[in-house]
């Protein structure tokens, strides 16, 4: 659970504290991030296995976070209204989360989502949106899971592999701190180690074509069956009475 500078009075915590209003109706803080962490790291993997969208568009982006958090909150999936901050880091305001969601996701369609680019290309471009959508932290909790795991889908979805998993979380946020004003070369060096690209699958190796190929040969043994069973004898006419 980040936190986040913020007035707890607009923020949809319950009174007097910095705990969110939950479905738990839990008020200590400690037990609402251990709620946080089993619910969400089973509906990351739930998300990871079966993707519910591949548009790569802020809806895409808000149906991640509604599918991790909407057994927690409410507001799940729906655009923050306060503006926050973490460790001098300004976010992006609220009300101007849309338009600049917008120009985000707009860019990104008109990049095919990434797809068709060689690895050094790919790394700037993955960079940049992972800076853009780090400042845009469109919601009042778990951009940062959101975020990874919208990010792992578009890199898998162009052919490449990340998991956020094996990257030192210390180091990520000192590059993440360190884009904010305006220095990527500490991402790029992270991104660069940490994607690799997918390889390719052969016609050999796809299922389709493993399917087709078994189809045919049980036909062809159906055949071959038909073909090696005598022709049955015409049945003699019985005598006329």
């Amino acid at each position: 659970m980040a936190m986040y500078s913020l007035d707890p009075i607009n923020a949809n915590c319950y009174e007097g504290t910095t705990v969110l209003i939950n479905k738990f109706d839990i008020h200590d803080e400690e037990k609402l991030l251990q709620a946080e962490i089993a619910i969400t790291q089973e509906a990351a993997a739930s998300w990871d296995r079966s993707p519910k969208c591949d548009s790569f568009d802020f809806e895409h982006f808000r149906a991640i976070h509604e599918h991790l958090f909407h057994d927690l909150y409410d507001w799940s999936g729906q655009v923050r209204t306060v503006n926050i901050s973490k460790k001098g880091t300004n976010f992006c305001p609220h009300y101007e989360i849309e338009g600049h969601a917008e120009r985000i996701f707009t860019r990104l369609r008109e990049a095919d989502s990434l797809c068709g680019l060689a690895k050094e290309v790919f790394i700037d471009e993955f960079v940049d949106m992972y800076v853009s959508t780090n400042y845009l932290h469109p919601f009042r909790e778990g951009n940062g899971r959101t975020q990874r795991l919208f990010l792992s889908q578009l890199a898998r979805n162009a052919g490449f592999r990340l998991s956020f998993a094996e990257i030192d979380i210390d180091m990520l946020m000192i590059a993440t701190i360190q884009s904010a004003h305006g220095v990527v070369d500490g991402l790029k060096e992270i991104f660069s180690k940490a994607i690799s690209r997918l390889p390719k699958v052969s016609l050999d190796q796809q299922p389709e074509k493993k399917m087709m190929e078994k189809l045919q040969k049980s036909r062809e043994r159906a055949e071959n069956a038909k073909s090696s069973i005598p022709a049955a004898k015409k049945k003699s006419k019985s005598p006329e009475r």
